[in-house]
């Protein structure tokens, strides 16, 4: 199962902190973690998988493999640049922001809009008409990002798995 952690590639050391464990955590729930590649909350989750024996998938902007982090299994060169997003979001069926710049928010977006469900930590919040949106799914530790994420995209497989046969029962 490929969980997506997205963040920022400059970020603090509470984030850091954060995304090192959830990359623990998954590895322990044997989820592939996937990321953009680089630095910053990216790494930290992959070093965090790669501690407890995880994979690791990185969708580098470039067209260099070795400009991924050194946890980095499986780089992804694109040379797409911030088009690799869409990519970095479509590759998981949960996602998992912790903090974030522009580019996570944008991530977000994409996630959203394909119906690919986010789990928030210590990141964006989104209003809509003076409303506040709660599509990013909110959480307040490492393990519930990870249980939330696991669970939701257990369910999207099963759905998946049901809308499948049920498209070549009526064939």
């Amino acid at each position: 199962m490929n969980i997506t952690v997205i963040g920022d590639s400059a970020c603090s050391a509470k984030e850091a902190r954060l995304a090192e464990t959830v990359g623990e955590l998954l590895a322990q729930r044997g989820a592939t973690v996937v990321c953009g590649g680089l630095g910053g909350v990216m790494e930290s989750a992959c070093r965090g998988a790669k501690s407890k024996g995880g994979l690791t998938v990185g969708i580098l902007p470039g067209q260099d493999a070795s400009m991924s982090n050194r946890w980095i299994d499986i780089p992804v060169v694109t040379g797409m640049g911030e088009a690799r997003n869409v990519a970095v979001v479509k590759s998981a069926r949960a996602i998992i922001a912790i903090g974030g710049g522009y580019g996570t928010l944008s991530e977000i977006a994409h996630a959203l809009k394909n119906g690919i469900p986010v789990i928030g930590l210590n990141t964006w919040s989104l209003f809509r008409n003076d409303v506040e949106d709660d599509s990013i799914i909110r959480v307040q530790s490492a393990a519930e990002a990870v249980d939330k994420a696991i669970a939701l995209a257990e369910r999207r497989k099963n759905h998946e798995i049901t809308t499948s046969r049920l498209h070549q029962d009526s064939q």
